[in-house]
């Protein structure tokens, strides 16, 4: 569609590029079942302990370490839960490795190096499907009995029929040929970003839609985590921060000590009693409030 896409307008670029990106919502919507399916077996699979391990080359590579990094902050999880492999290792993820996501030893090695047990689930990260380094790394998961996913950006794909899950959202051309950063990285951050937000929520590492496992590790998440405890509780600043403290900088327990009086050993105890989850606790506390 853009043969002369080096004598645009400035203008005339960014509306194509817009335009381009607009397909990615459709794809992503035909691909809403295979999502679905996904996170509903990451979740079984994090119930018996399992783990959910990211594995790309290149831009899928990227976008999997990406994600896998901003779970322990956002949810308050070990950072060993959700894990990214790149083909090249910690080097590629700023610099392309020439070669790396061809060497198929590699795939199979970075993978097996994580200690892949049976629950765990492998997600293969690929706009072509074929790439070896990850095409190896399922291959393998799979022989280890984990979970194998793939997300990709083209239909009938080796990587598809290697995984026990596919996840095809067919993008179409990009607006630089084969520039797969651009529509398929889209693509390809969105399904990341569905898999583990929405496997968390599942898991009860929020509460309704507000971030109640999230490390307040700076000024500007202690701010916010005490603005999450005056959403969920209508108390003031004051009080958010001064109960944020006794809660040793746990929101759960924080909230919870708000809405229904128990002090941080009650709260932490109804809390282990319901799996972590707030709602649950909320709604077995003799005193809880009916304050949403």
């Amino acid at each position: 569609r853009h043969h002369e896409l080096d004598t645009y307008s400035t203008a005339r670029l960014v509306q194509a590029m817009t335009a381009e990106e607009a397909s990615v919502p459709a794809a992503l919507e035909r691909a809403t079942p295979q999502i679905t399916a996904a996170v509903d077996a990451i979740v079984e699979r994090m119930r018996r302990g399992g783990r959910l391990i990211y594995c790309g080359a290149g831009t899928a590579g990227r976008m999997g370490v990406l994600d896998a990094s901003e779970c322990p902050p956002t949810f308050g999880t070990d950072p060993s839960l959700v894990i990214g492999l790149i083909a090249g290792g910690e080097a590629a993820i700023q610099h392309a490795v020439e070669n790396a996501e061809d060497d198929r030893v590699a795939g199979v090695r970075d993978v097996a190096g994580v200690g892949l047990r049976d629950v765990d689930v492998v997600v293969g990260l690929s706009a072509s499907g074929r790439t070896p380094y990850v095409v190896a790394a399922l291959e393998h998961a799979r022989r280890q009995g984990a979970l194998t996913i793939a997300v990709v950006c083209n239909p009938g794909s080796e990587m598809c029929r290697v995984a026990d899950l596919p996840i095809e959202v067919v993008v179409g051309p990009e607006l630089v040929t084969g520039s797969t950063r651009l529509k398929a990285g889209s693509a390809q951050k969105f399904v990341c970003n569905a898999l583990s937000t929405l496997t968390m929520v599942r898991l009860g590492k929020t509460y309704g839609s507000l971030m109640v496992n999230m490390q307040a590790t700076n000024a500007k998440l202690r701010a916010r985590a005490e603005r999450t405890i005056m959403l969920a509780t209508g108390v003031d600043g004051a009080t958010a921060a001064q109960t944020l403290t006794a809660a040793e900088d746990s929101l759960k327990e924080a909230i919870l000590m708000l809405r229904t009086g128990l002090d941080l050993a009650a709260a932490r105890d109804l809390l282990d009693r319901h799996d972590g989850f707030l709602r649950a606790a909320l709604e077995a506390a003799p005193e809880a409030s009916t304050q949403e």
